[in-house]
């Protein structure tokens, strides 16, 4: 089957359209008394304590369990998982329940609860049958990776450290290119629909994605870069997640959610080590401190948050909470490659340079952590990115079907250059590691390769492969 990409809606907005389905798809309760949904009540527990391990990029037991069939198949092991009206013969039973308080699945993980295999045992006793709404809907892996007759809106882009490589979003997949857009090198195809941000390593040998599939599932994703190979899938929550970011030295990583929520894991063991709920509203963006201590988060609640990461502690308002003093929530920020200096940008359209660190005790409509604000762009800004070097800056905005990327100098404030474009907004925008080069992408789906002194377009390319309407 073929995919129209254009359904995939830009960053932040079209979810209120799956929330329906948020809370009909989250365990309900006590286990049933009456018929059970396999997608209601079945899946999330499988997409909680199962799927990180069990899906399309990474079949562990050669065992997949997000496509249905392969679910009541089983893998490396020959007998079927699940068996539909025997739950006794269903292997997948022997190996979920506890004996002698140890399970063999979930591996590495405290056991179901009792109330949770209670569930699945009745669903397979009833039949194993699949009421998924979108059971139809196509399957894509490493092997069957998505085709397209119309390019999928960009939400992410990033380069590799050491400039060879551009990683793009695409649709279940992140598109590696060579950094001069002259040919792909891989796809990673994994199990969320949206991809809603990518970041290399510090060492630029691991890929950190976010995102996950609206209404349903939240995804975190590590993949290794040299072998195309996924290392690491984490569920997260029930809808996606987005700006996920790397410490400094390259074992935590931080990302937001739509439950208002910042968290961090560790790299090596996959297990949370941050959790924090000061936002009151969807947490879209992340980046750690030099020292790689603190957190900085920024949201649609018009705020950008400083977090200790040991203490796991909310530390300070670092813009003003004064009512009026921001117009609009925040999309993006990222920090001064040397110094705890931090860039953002949202929906009042200026991009702005704020201090990490408070110097002076908060006042009531101060704004003292504020070090510059550069010219007013038209629209919402939904990404902003230092140069390596820190003397530059560029932000990306959407306005009324238009797009605009400007450099400016980050020491004045003054405009370098200015690209407009024509066919829709800009959702993500990165300079390559030499600082001449600005990569861009959002909504009519092309990578533009922007000259930053100037603003020329050196080249544009889709970054997906495209096939003629039609063709087979």
């Amino acid at each position: 089957m073929k995919f129209i990409a254009r359904v995939v809606l830009p960053v932040v907005w079209g979810l209120a359209a799956c929330a329906a389905f948020a809370d009909e798809s989250k365990p309900q309760g006590p286990p049933p008394t009456g018929e059970v949904s396999y997608y209601r009540e079945v899946r999330p527990i499988f997409q909680e304590n199962c799927q990180g391990c069990h899906q399309p990029a990474k079949q562990g037991g050669e065992y997949e369990m997000t496509d249905f069939a392969n679910l009541l198949q089983g893998g490396e092991s020959g007998e079927a998982a699940i068996t539909p009206g025997k739950p006794d013969a269903s292997y997948l039973i022997a190996q979920i329940t506890p004996e002698g308080g140890e399970a063999a699945m979930p591996k590495g993980k405290p056991p179901l609860k009792e109330s949770e295999i209670s569930i699945i045992l009745q669903w397979i006793a009833q039949g194993a049958k699949d009421d998924s709404p979108m059971s139809t809907r196509p399957h894509f892996d490493m092997a069957h990776p998505p085709t397209y007759e119309m390019p999928p809106y960009i939400t992410a882009l990033d380069y590799s450290p050491d400039g060879a490589l551009l990683a793009a979003s695409g649709y279940h997949e992140v598109v590696l290119h060579r950094a001069d857009g002259s040919g792909i090198v891989a796809r990673l195809v994994g199990m969320s629909e949206r991809i809603e941000s990518v970041a290399f390593s510090p060492e630029g040998k691991k890929l950190l994605v976010t995102g996950g599939s609206p209404g349903r599932l939240g995804e975190v994703q590590i993949w290794d870069v040299e072998k195309h190979e996924l290392q690491l899938s984490i569920p997260v929550g029930y809808d996606t997640c987005y700006g996920g970011s790397w410490s400094p030295d390259g074992k935590l990583i931080a990302f937001g959610c739509p439950d208002k929520t910042l968290r961090g894991f560790s790299v090596e063991t996959g297990q949370q080590v941050l959790f924090n709920g000061a936002h009151e509203d969807w947490v879209l963006d992340t980046v750690f401190s030099v020292q790689g201590d603190h957190v900085v988060s920024v949201s649609r609640d018009m705020s950008m948050k400083l977090i200790n990461v040991p203490t796991q502690r909310f530390i300070d308002n670092i813009t003003s909470i004064t009512p009026g003093a921001l117009k609009g929530g925040l999309h993006a920020v990222d920090r001064h490659p040397t110094k705890d200096e931090l860039l953002i940008g949202g929906a009042d359209g200026t991009p702005k340079i704020y201090r990490m660190v408070r110097e002076q005790a908060r006042q009531i409509g101060d704004d003292f952590n504020k070090i510059r604000e550069f010219g007013s762009m038209p629209g919402r800004l939904f990404d902003v990115a230092y140069s390596v070097d820190g003397n530059r800056i560029a932000a990306a905005s959407s306005y009324n079907g238009a797009g605009e990327i400007r450099v400016y100098d980050a020491n004045d404030g003054k405009q370098i250059s200015r690209n407009e474009v024509e066919d829709g907004g800009v959702f993500s925008v990165e300079f390559h590691p030499d600082g001449q080069t600005l990569a861009a992408g959002g909504f009519d789906g092309k990578v533009r390769l922007i000259d930053a002194s100037s603003g020329e377009v050196k080249t544009e390319f889709y970054p997906v492969p495209l096939q003629p309407s039609g063709a087979q």
